[in-house]
C-alpha cells in the first residue's frame, strides 16, 4: 500500500496520532510519560511548533499541532525516533516501538480546533480508564484548567481566550464545553482519511496535493519571504536583540543556530524572543 501523502505548509494544523507496535504500550511507567513530554518540549522549541491540545494514553498519543514553518515530517521524525531510542535503552528492548508511521489529519482550524481540543482530552474517559479528567495526569486538561504549569509550547491562553476575557470564567466555560463533548465524535466528517474541514477547505487542499507547486492556491498569509543570512539580520537591525528576534521570526533558524552565531546559549536566545512578544 502506498504511503499517504503529507501536505505541509506554514500555519497548517494537524491532529496527530501514533500507536504502539501491535497496539502494545509505548509508556511503561510515569517517567516514560515525563520523558516524552520533555522531548516534545525540545521538538516544539527546535521546530517552532504550537500544541493546542495533547493526551498521552498507554499505547498511543494524540497531539493537535500547528506548524508555523511547514516542518511536520522533520519534527515527527525526531519525536518518534528519539523517543523510541530512549525507551529501548531504558527498558532494554529492541525493535519498533510505534506501529508504522504516525497518522496526520489536516484540520480546518476555524471549524474544528475547539472540537478537537475537547475530543483529545476526553480520551481517558472514552477508554473507561478514569471517571474524571482530573484523574488522568497526561493531558493538556490540567494546564488549561490551571491545575498544572503550562509549558511554553502549549497554546493555553489562546484556547481560553475563545471562552472569555476573564481567566476564571473562561475556564468554567471551557470545562462545561468539554463535559458536553462526551459521546460526540468528529470522524464522520473526515474526508479521504486526510482532511477534517468544510467542503471549501477540503477542495482547496486537495488541489495542493495534485498540484503541489501551485503557489497561487496557498493563502498569502501562509507564504514566507526568503530569509536573510544571520549576518544580514545583524547588519540591518539597530540592536542585537532586534536582529535575534527578526532571525528567529523568519523561521529559517533554530534557537541554537542563532545562539551559536551571537555567542549566546539557546536559552538566552529564547528569553530574548519571548520578551519581544510581550
Amino acid at each position: 500500500m502506498a504511503r499517504p501523502l503529507r501536505l505541509e505548509f506554514t500555519g497548517a494544523l494537524y491532529h496527530i496520532t501514533s500507536r504502539g507496535n501491535e497496539r502494545k504500550a509505548i509508556y511503561f511507567d510515569d517517567t516514560d510519560f515525563e520523558q516524552f513530554l520533555a522531548l516534545l518540549d525540545k521538538v516544539c522549541e527546535q521546530y517552532n511548533w504550537v500544541v493546542h491540545a495533547y493526551c498521552l494514553m498507554t499505547n498511543h498519543y494524540h497531539l493537535l499541532v500547528e506548524t508555523p514553518d511547514a516542518n511536520l515530517s522533520k519534527g515527527m521524525r525526531q519525536l518518534n525516533g528519539t523517543f523510541t531510542q530512549a525507551i529501548n535503552r531504558k527498558h532494554q528492548r529492541v525493535g519498533h516501538l510505534f506501529q508504522g508511521r504516525y497518522k496526520a489529519i489536516l484540520v480546518d482550524k476555524d471549524a474544528y480546533l475547539l472540537e478537537l481540543s475537547r475530543y483529545i482530552v476526553l480520551n481517558p474517559i472514552r477508554a473507561n480508564m478514569v471517571q474524571s479528567l482530573d484523574d488522568w495526569p497526561w493531558s493538556s486538561w490540567h494546564a488549561v484548567m490551571g491545575k498544572a504549569a503550562s509549558p511554553s509550547w502549549l497554546a493555553t491562553e489562546a484556547l481560553l481566550s475563545m471562552f472569555g476575557k476573564q481567566r476564571k470564567t473562561a475556564r468554567e466555560k471551557y470545562a462545561d464545553f468539554v463535559q458536553q463533548g462526551k459521546g460526540i465524535t468528529v470522524w464522520d466528517k473526515l474526508t479521504n482519511q486526510l482532511f477534517l474541514g468544510s467542503d471549501d477547505f477540503v477542495q482547496s487542499h486537495l488541489a495542493l496535493l495534485t498540484e503541489p507547486d501551485k503557489l497561487a492556491d496557498i493563502p498569502k498569509k501562509q507564504r514566507r519571504v526568503a530569509a536573510k543570512t544571520l549576518a544580514e539580520y545583524e547588519q540591518l537591525a539597530k540592536t542585537r536583540n532586534e536582529a535575534i528576534t527578526a532571525a528567529y521570526n523568519s523561521g529559517a533558524f533554530t534557537l541554537k543556530q542563532i545562539g551559536n552565531y551571537f555567542s549566546l546559549h539557546y536559552s538566552r536566545v529564547s528569553k530574548i524572543v519571548a520578551k519581544s512578544k510581550t
